[in-house]
């Protein structure tokens, strides 16, 4: 092969990567998403709710029989599929419980808005859940073990180029982009996604309207951290983890959202698949430990272009 052909060859196989990885990347900043763009909670717990998702996955694939029921090859995703919703009832709990107190029509008095409070409960939880998780789980890393992760389909370029699909992502991202159209639907189609859109644009115009805000919030807390719990288990079947991988990816989250535009559901996922894109581009010239600061280069200067993100409005200014 000729330089030219393996610099190709290089720059097609980062790329096919990125989607993938980006896929699942978008599937957790979806999940941050309904938070942060209809409740506008800075969410510091995000991360944390991803890495119960890796853990529930986990238990329920080793210890709750989902493996010896479905196999090696496909328990895995139903463990995923079956974690989701024990996440959302736990964010449902914690919205109930905590969240509430802090967000909705209790704000009104309260100073910033309680976004001071907000900030500080959110944290909180992040650090209960990341310390409880060490206590009861440890700290060694483990990983949502799949046949798949290790074998991959070739697609060849030509005589002597070709192009790899690890198996594992190339069926999470699938299951991403499943999950993200239904959502989607829900979001755009469903009295209930009407109530969510109206409850993050006009709280108090939706409260005249017969609007249950505070319900509408729940619900969006919940589904928020279902879905990102979803994506946590989805990579976890390609990478490994333990009580503090949340801190690794919450930050990936928040740029992904502010740069898919705020508020944006489908630009979420688009903002998750640029960091994805520019992860995995940004190996060929620079070393794996700097993979973040290009993400965060990449983030710097598409916030200086267009401050709205890809696919947000511009506010206009009284």
């Amino acid at each position: 092969m000729t330089d030219a052909q393996i610099l190709t060859e290089s720059i097609l196989q980062a790329l096919a990567t990125g989607i993938l990885v980006g896929a699942i990347y978008g599937l957790m900043c979806v999940g941050l998403a309904m938070i942060f763009g209809i409740m506008r909670v800075i969410n510091f717990a995000q991360g944390d709710f991803m890495m119960l998702g890796m853990y529930a996955a986990y238990y329920l694939l080793v210890t709750f029989g989902v493996q010896a029921l479905f196999g090696s090859v496909v328990g895995p995703y139903v463990a995923v599929i079956v974690a989701a919703p024990l996440l959302f009832a736990f964010g449902y709990g914690v919205h109930r419980l905590l969240i509430s107190q802090v967000t909705g029509i209790r704000t009104a008095e309260m100073e910033a808005e309680g976004h001071y409070a907000q900030l500080i409960l959110t944290l909180g939880i992040a650090l209960v859940l990341q310390n409880g998780a060490m206590i009861l789980f440890g700290a060694q890393l483990i990983s949502v073990r799949t046949p798949l992760t290790g074998d991959a389909w070739m697609l060849p370029l030509g005589d002597v180029m070709a192009v790899f699909f690890n198996k594992a992502r190339v069926v999470a991202a699938l299951i991403s982009a499943v999950i993200i159209f239904a959502l989607w639907l829900m979001i755009s189609r469903s009295r209930l996604g009407k109530s969510l859109r109206a409850a993050a644009d006009n709280p108090e115009a939706s409260t005249y309207m017969g609007i249950n805000v505070d319900h509408a919030h729940r619900i969006a807390f919940a589904l928020g951290t279902a879905v990102t719990a979803a994506a946590g288990g989805l990579l976890a079947t390609n990478y490994p983890f333990h009580p503090f991988v949340g801190l690794e990816y919450v930050i990936i989250m928040y740029a992904g959202v502010v740069l898919g535009g705020i508020g944006s559901i489908i630009g979420a996922f688009w903002g998750g698949m640029a960091i994805g894109l520019v992860q995995q581009l940004s190996i060929l010239v620079l070393p794996t430990q700097l993979q973040n600061a290009t993400i965060f280069v990449f983030f710097l200067l598409i916030v200086i272009w267009r401050p709205q993100g890809f696919f947000g409005r511009v506010s206009e200014r009284t």
